[in-house]
């Protein structure tokens, strides 16, 4: 037995296909010094019983890269670690009921062929082509991936372990890891054959992920649910065809129905995702064994009847088959289905690449991607998608991520709307004044946990899911955006924004600091400012409001979503010793948006405050008599305030503000259209315009690079493409759009070549035109080009806009 090691740079606890894919990938990239330590053998969690799926599909553009990474290794792993492994590439087709799916097929084939993946979408006369025993009733078509297929995934995570052993790496099976310190700036791990030191620990336990993440203190936002597939007998029909074609079936999904059909063999294999579906170890009564290494849940087949019905009506030969075999196992989930990649909040040095819900598909580019994080701090692809710090601490409740684990489940294969809410989880964070707002008719969504007001509905509109069905512009909502955008622009609107993630910084030489880490100018006191902030390569981390309080002193204000991502980044490069403070004080405030050519009259009759103080600046002021922070910046692109103020004083500053705004012409405006009025002044999102896929100078904001700085991060990069030249450059389009608008990562076109790719789009109510802001090959980037856009498969006329805003251009408005 080969001597136990008592140090490593990089401890990896878990052996399944992810773990064993990080251990392969981190020893390629020359980090050979790495343990994986397993309490069983490699494969005994849910990797052993994992059905081996292996799509490409995806509406998300990073975890279709990561899926199409994955089909790219597996294809020539066997050969290069030589290892042999079953991988059959059988294709696959993905059935459509509606023309809803369609639309969302198309969509993928768009961003398939923009990475250069040959998928399709096909009629009913090539279904029956490609799938000889298939009933075609009730279907629009299908989608065909020919890089779809299955391996197996015991061989798979064999393969890969003997490529990393080859390269240096240690595996240890059966020791199962008892705990971690930390100890002069190291993790010690304990074990029972011993301690391993290292400088990096990565949490891959899979479904164990989250007794292993509290090792760290940290609690991973999780649940466990019970997945069954079905392995039918030989068919003697499928057997002679597959004899004759000298191939198998392509994987068939009917997803709309909710199910997987693979041949196996000269069987098939039968995987729904049913909505009547059980969550395992969630309960007190129903704890998670110390070990379930190789083992499986009791059948429980009356789940399934009525998918095991549906598909011998779609594929009749199935009916012919005898039951051989039932597998029922544990498939862990986050909220949203995505796994966790990435660093563990709030741990240094620590990472996570766990909670894969399809974790051999995803395990190629999974151990692709937590190999950069390690090795490079950073990733090749923006991975916000997977990335752990995109949940706070409310998502792990357990009673959260059961309800959402079981939605996302049982809506395994849905579309997903840009109008749609999940009810699941609901209500977790609510503003202090949310019963106001729900009377005034506000329909829901959650940012980061927080319920805000997507828009406002008046009697008798349609406020069914049902209706939120659609990829159309219009539906009952769409009447109700343009009335709250114009009155914005005619009147007043108010927009309840609770969640502005907040940090206060403060402290000597906080400034000098922060001026080394944004790309621009730190404001002056009483001034407030976009601050960017790029990583060694030039690319854009994350956009904040840097509002100046005094010369060493800020309150930094970002996206709720990027809460905890923002400000680890801000503490991670706080310079040790200093003494810079940094506080996160997000649940101490709230905000409302004021905004509008009336806002100054309004506001002029409750505060004593200088309200002819100019755009960019603040004041702390009284409005109602309570404290608020007035802020004269605009989201909307028109005059207004952000009221900043703390959580017990923001319902009596609304009351106030909404009964003087009555006679005013004031009305309740909602995220939706926020994005149009945002979307018409050119300003950009975070994690759709604003992302690690684009460098500061791509993203057209050299105008907040001060060159002449002695330094700030990512300096050196970006002064170097300056000089090569920027390849794609960040646009304004205006789209013949038809009925629908251009959703995120719509590929854009121009005489017959891929030339760009949308970051956000929608409609914009003050112009009345379709807007889409996007990413353009850069000598297309001039006014008035003509360029086509994707849109759900079909191409629309665009042009290029001035590099200027399409509403105000010159900001008048703002200024007013």
């Amino acid at each position: 037995m080969a001597e136990f090691p008592t140090t490593a740079r990089v401890v990896i606890i878990g052996g399944g296909a992810v773990g064993v894919s990080s251990l392969y990938h981190l020893a390629k990239a020359g980090w050979t010094d790495c343990v994986l330590l397993e309490k069983n053998e490699l494969t005994s969690g849910s990797t052993w019983h994992a059905a081996g799926n292996v799509p490409t599909f995806s509406s998300s553009w990073s975890l279709m890269n990561m899926q199409r990474y994955s089909t790219e290794l597996y294809r020539g792993l066997a050969a290069e670690v030589d290892y042999p492994m079953n991988y059959h590439v059988t294709g696959s087709l993905r059935l459509a009921h509606s023309k809803e799916r369609m639309q969302e097929f198309q969509r993928a084939k768009g961003m398939g062929r923009y990475q250069g993946m040959d998928i399709d979408v096909i009629g009913l006369s090539e279904i029956k082509g490609r799938y000889p025993f298939i009933e075609t009733h009730e279907l629009e078509g299908a989608l065909y991936d020919p890089n779809d297929g299955d391996i197996d995934p015991a061989q798979l995570t064999q393969a890969l372990a003997k490529g990393a052993r080859d390269m240096g790496a240690k595996i240890i099976r059966f020791c199962p890891v008892s705990g971690v310190r930390r100890e002069n700036g190291e993790w010690v791990v304990s074990t029972a054959q011993g301690d391993i030191r290292c400088e990096y620990v990565v949490n891959a336990a899979g479904y164990r992920a989250q007794e292993v993440g509290r090792m760290f203190g940290r609690e991973v936002p999780m649940m466990v649910m019970s997945h069954q597939y079905i392995l039918f007998e030989e068919i003697p029909e499928l057997a002679a065809w597959s004899k004759e074609a000298g191939q198998k079936l392509p994987l068939l999904r009917d997803v709309d129905t909710s199910y997987y059909l693979r041949q196996e063999k000269h069987g098939m294999n039968l995987g729904p995702y049913e909505r009547n579906c059980r969550a395992h170890w969630a309960t007190a009564d129903d704890p998670m064994p110390d070990d379930f290494s190789f083992q499986l849940y009791p059948d429980d087949l009356e789940r399934l009847e009525w998918y095991l019905d549906d598909a011998v009506r779609r594929v009749p030969i199935l009916g012919t088959a005898g039951l051989s075999k039932v597998i029922n196992g544990p498939i862990p989930y986050a909220p949203d289905g995505n796994p966790l990649i990435g660093p563990m909040p709030g741990v240094p040095n620590a990472f996570e690449a766990c909670v894969f819900t399809f974790g051999i598909a995803q395990a190629g580019g999974a151990g692709k991607v937590l190999a950069e994080w390690v090795t490079q701090g950073q990733t090749e692809w923006d991975m916000w998608s997977c990335d752990p710090r995109r949940f706070t601490s409310f998502a792990a409740a357990p009673d959260y991520a059961v309800a959402k684990g079981m939605e996302i489940y049982g809506h395994e294969y849905a579309i997903h709307f840009p109008r749609h809410a999940w009810p699941a989880g609901r209500d977790r964070k609510l503003s202090p004044i949310h019963d106001r707002i729900k009377k005034l008719g506000a329909q829901f969504n959650a940012y980061n946990g927080w319920e805000r007001a997507t828009w406002f509905a008046q009697p008798g509109d349609d406020i069914s899911d049902e209706s939120t069905q659609t990829f159309k512009r219009s539906g009952p909502w769409e009447k109700r955006i343009r009335e709250e955008c114009l009155a914005v622009r005619d009147a007043a609107g108010i927009l309840d924004l609770p969640g502005f993630s907040r940090f206060r910084l403060q402290g000597p030489g906080a400034r000098a600091w922060l001026s080394t880490l944004m790309t621009g100018v730190v404001p002056k006191p009483g001034r407030i400012g976009l601050g960017y902030f790029a990583d060694e390569a030039g690319r854009i981390v994350t956009e904040m409001s840097i509002m100046a309080i005094d010369e060493d002193f800020f309150f930094l204000i970002t996206a709720a979503v990027a809460q905890w991502h923002d400000f680890e980044w801000l503490k991670k490069h706080l310079p040790e010793g200093s003494q810079i403070t940094l506080q996160d004080v997000t649940d101490n405030f709230s905000c409302q948006i004021l905004s509008g050519p009336n806002s100054r009259a309004i506001l002029s009759e409750l505060t004593d405050a200088d309200l002819s103080k100019p755009w960019l600046t603040h004041q702390s002021a009284q409005v109602a008599g309570r404290w608020c922070q007035l802020v004269r910046v605009s989201f909307a692109g028109e005059l207004g305030w952000e009221i900043h103020s703390k959580i017990e004083d923001t319902a009596t500053i609304f009351d106030a503000v909404w009964e003087t705004g009555q006679k005013h012409g004031l009305k309740p405006f909602g995220m939706f259209a926020l994005d149009s009025l945002r979307l018409e002044k050119s300003y950009r999102a975070w994690k759709g315009d604003l992302s690690t896929d684009y460098t500061v100078l791509q993203g057209g904001l050299e105008r907040f690079v001060k060159w002449d700085k002695p330094e700030f991060k990512g300096k050196a990069a970006l002064q170097n493409e300056k000089q090569q030249g920027v390849r794609k450059r960040f646009v304004t389009l205006v789209i013949d759009a038809g009925e629908h608008d251009a959703p995120y990562m719509s590929t854009i076109w121009h005489d017959g070549k891929v030339v760009g790719e949308t970051t956000s789009g929608g409609f914009g109510y003050r112009v009345d035109k379709s807007i889409a802001l996007g990413m353009i090959r850069a000598d297309l980037a001039e006014p008035g080009t003509k360029v086509h856009v994707e849109i759900f498969g079909e191409n629309f006329a665009a042009v290029v806009q001035e590099d200027q805003p399409l509403w105000d251009p010159k900001n008048e408005r703002l200024r007013a």
